[in-house]
């Protein structure tokens, strides 16, 4: 089994905030990423497919391949968007890294099978300091 990992960078914006909570209450847990006017973060997507070698090409994944599945299901559609607001994926969901990363798994996840391999990690760095790891279900 081998593992293969491509990195892609995008932009966007989110606002965490809990509907059902006071104003106060969203300040108090989620400090400045409750802004009412949103705030944004200079994201890196790594994505991990994994697999066997194939005899005819020598990869897992054609990495060309895996970065334009990654452009045209995620970067294109979040790159300079609000989470909240303009990214269909995430409608309706809280869009915290966690959640997000499980958001761009599920964009992700066929079209890379499609290709012969397996998705095996969506990691979501959204700032210097925090980092999510998603691993599927």
């Amino acid at each position: 089994m081998v593992f293969v990992t491509r990195v892609e960078h995008f932009n966007a914006a989110h606002k965490l905030w809990n509907e059902s909570w006071s104003p106060e209450k969203n300040k108090e847990v989620f400090g400045k990423c409750s802004n009412v006017n949103y705030h944004g973060h200079n994201y890196e997507l790594h994505v991990t497919v994994k697999g066997e070698v194939n005899s005819e090409t020598g990869f897992v994944m054609n990495a060309k391949e895996l970065g334009e599945i990654m452009k045209v299901k995620v970067v294109d559609v979040v790159d300079h968007s609000n989470l909240n607001m303009d990214v269909p994926f995430m409608q309706g969901k809280f869009t915290s890294a966690e959640n997000f990363a499980i958001g761009i798994w599920d964009e992700l996840e066929e079209e890379i099978s499609k290709q012969g391999a397996q998705l095996h990690c969506v990691k979501l760095i959204e700032t210097q300091r925090i980092y999510v790891e998603y691993y599927g279900k």
